[in-house]
């Protein structure tokens, strides 16, 4: 599954594109922050299984705070962001809100999955597929499949969790643990928690070049700070 940290580079390099002169170092915390919110449904796993990939990353979440600020928006000079942050504020608050859905949700919807309407609608949903033109068989595509789902495939919170860091498993390669902490040969059973990183080689690339866009564009924004206070005085 992607990682936070490829969450996260993908939420920066879409707030670079989007906020133009407004991406500085404060909006690219913003951005994170949000991004990084759903992923902390991991901790709830302890006490509701399931609970990863459904209590924050339930497409109501976002559409819930999109409507919240496009009804705070459409007050004017009564907005509350506004008041408090300005223009500049509800823009970024906006964007925040779109990488949350578009960079933290939505790249675990076509990775494994996530339970896209909990809790109105217990059900884990994958976009997943092909789309592409073949000389024989015409356009292709496997995205949309109209079938009725088998019974006995649905996932729900009550018969499936993702593996997550808080979940100890036997190391690959080593015996099953007996509940008496040691392997069937008698010896220590060795256990393993995954932190990941980047799981495949396009997130790995992404990494660095979010980095390299993310620096890039601040410099340009200082640079360019600094050259209106110049020109000032």
């Amino acid at each position: 599954m992607p990682s936070t940290l490829v969450h996260v580079a993908l939420a920066l390099l879409i707030a670079a594109a989007l906020l133009g002169e407004e991406f500085d170092g404060r909006s690219a915390l913003v951005v994170a922050a949000a991004t990084v919110l759903p992923d902390l449904d991991v901790a709830l796993e302890p006490v509701l299984s399931g609970a990863h990939r459904s209590v924050g990353h339930t497409l109501l979440f976002p559409a819930a705070l999109f409507a919240l600020l496009w009804w705070d928006a459409r007050r004017g000079a009564d907005s509350v962001v506004r008041q408090r942050y300005g223009d500049r504020g509800l823009r970024v608050a906006f964007v925040a809100v779109g990488c949350l859905f578009g960079a933290a949700i939505v790249p675990d919807l076509v990775v494994g999955g996530v339970n896209a309407f909990y809790p109105l609608h217990d059900t884990f949903y994958t976009v997943d597929g092909r789309l592409f033109y073949s000389t024989d068989r015409g356009w292709v595509q496997t995205f949309v499949d109209l079938s009725p789902p088998e019974t006995e495939s649905r996932r729900t919170t009550e018969n499936f969790a993702f593996r997550t860091v808080l979940d100890a498993e036997p190391t690959l390669g080593l015996e099953p643990v007996s509940g008496d902490g040691s392997s069937d040969s008698g010896g220590p059973q060795r256990v393993e928690r995954i932190f990941p990183v980047a799981m495949t080689g396009f997130r790995a690339w992404l990494l660095p070049l979010s980095a390299f866009v993310t620096a890039v564009r601040l410099w340009q924004v200082r640079r360019g700070a600094e050259a209106g206070a110049d020109a000032e005085e």
